[in-house]
C-alpha cells in the first residue's frame, strides 16, 4: 500500500513517448511542475496531453510544447501561452479545443467507466456539426477538421422542464461526447499520505482529481505528505485507489509558483 516513490524520474517510470498524459491544474494553478520537468528531463516526444491549458511559454506544459514534445493538445483555451497559438495556426500542433466543463466531465467519466454522455452544451454548433479546426496546413487551410458527433432529442422533466416559459420548447439537442481515459496522469496535491488519499487546496481541486480519475497509470506530487491516518477521511477529495505513485515535493519545490498573469493596481499616494 505504501505508494511513495524516491525521485521524479521513478515517479514517471513507464511513460515513453508516443503515450497520451492527463495533467491537472488551472491556468498555472496546481499544476504538477515537477513531474511535468521530469517528462521534459527524460526526452519524451510525440505526447498527446489532455489538459484545461498548456501553462505558459516558459513554465508548466509550455516548456514541452517550446520543445516539440507534444503532438496533440486536448484542451478547452490557450490562455497566455502565445507559442501555443503559433503552433496550432503553423500546423505545428494538432489541437482539440473542447468546452471547459465538457473537458471536465469526459475526464471524470473516464475514471467512473462510463463510455460516453450527452449534453446540451455545443449543441446546434460546430462541436456538434463537426468543422472545427484541429490541425492546420502551411498554406493556412484546414487539414484535420472535428468529425460530426452524434445528435439526440430529449424531453426535459421536473423542476429543470418548469423553469422554462410556457412558449418555450420542453425537448432539446443534446451531443453525444466520449469519455477520455489516457495512459498517464500527472496531478498536484496539497496533502497526500502514503496510501494515495489526497487533498488539494482551493482552486486546484478543480481539474486536478478529474485527470487522476482518467489515468490509468496516475502520479501525484504532493506538497506535503502524511502518515495514513493522518487525514480527516472527510477531507479526502480523491480516494487512494485512483493514484499508483506518490511523489513527495521538497520545501522548494513546493514553494515554487507562477503567477500566470499578474495584474497590479497603482495606488493614488493620497490613498495610503
Amino acid at each position: 500500500m505504501d505508494k511513495v516513490v524516491s525521485s521524479p524520474s521513478a515517479a514517471i517510470e513507464g511513460l515513453r513517448s508516443g503515450m497520451s498524459v492527463a495533467v491537472g491544474g488551472f491556468g498555472l494553478c496546481g499544476i504538477p511542475s515537477v513531474l511535468i520537468a521530469a517528462v521534459h528531463d527524460a526526452g519524451l516526444t510525440d505526447l498527446e496531453a489532455v489538459s484545461n491549458n498548456c501553462g505558459v511559454d516558459d513554465w508548466g506544459l509550455g516548456i514541452l510544447l517550446r520543445d516539440h514534445r507534444i503532438r496533440r493538445m486536448v484542451s478547452s483555451y490557450v490562455g497566455e501561452n502565445k507559442e501555443f497559438e503559433r503552433q496550432f495556426l503553423s500546423g505545428e500542433l494538432e489541437v482539440e479545443l473542447t468546452p471547459q466543463g465538457t473537458l471536465a466531465e469526459r475526464l471524470r467519466a473516464g475514471g467512473a467507466g462510463i463510455p460516453a454522455f450527452f449534453t446540451i452544451t455545443g449543441s446546434g454548433t460546430q462541436v456538434a456539426e463537426g468543422g472545427l479546426p484541429w490541425r492546420y496546413a502551411a498554406d493556412g487551410s484546414v487539414e484535420i477538421a472535428s468529425p460530426a458527433k452524434e445528435v439526440k432529442t430529449f424531453a426535459m422533466g421536473g423542476s429543470r422542464a418548469a423553469a422554462f416559459a410556457e412558449d418555450e420548447p420542453l425537448e432539446r439537442e443534446y451531443v453525444l461526447e466520449e469519455a477520455i481515459v489516457t495512459d498517464f496522469a500527472l496531478v498536484r496535491a496539497w496533502k497526500g499520505d502514503r496510501h494515495g488519499n489526497l487533498v488539494f487546496r482551493k482552486s486546484s481541486r478543480n481539474f486536478n482529481p478529474l485527470c487522476a480519475m482518467a489515468g490509468k497509470v496516475t502520479v501525484a506530487e504532493v506538497e506535503e505528505l502524511v502518515e495514513p491516518g493522518d487525514l480527516d477521511p472527510d477531507s479526502v477529495h480523491l480516494p487512494g485507489i485512483y493514484v499508483h505513485r506518490v511523489l513527495p515535493l521538497t520545501p522548494e519545490q513546493a514553494a515554487e509558483k507562477r503567477i500566470e498573469k499578474r495584474t497590479v493596481r497603482v495606488f493614488d499616494t493620497n490613498e495610503i
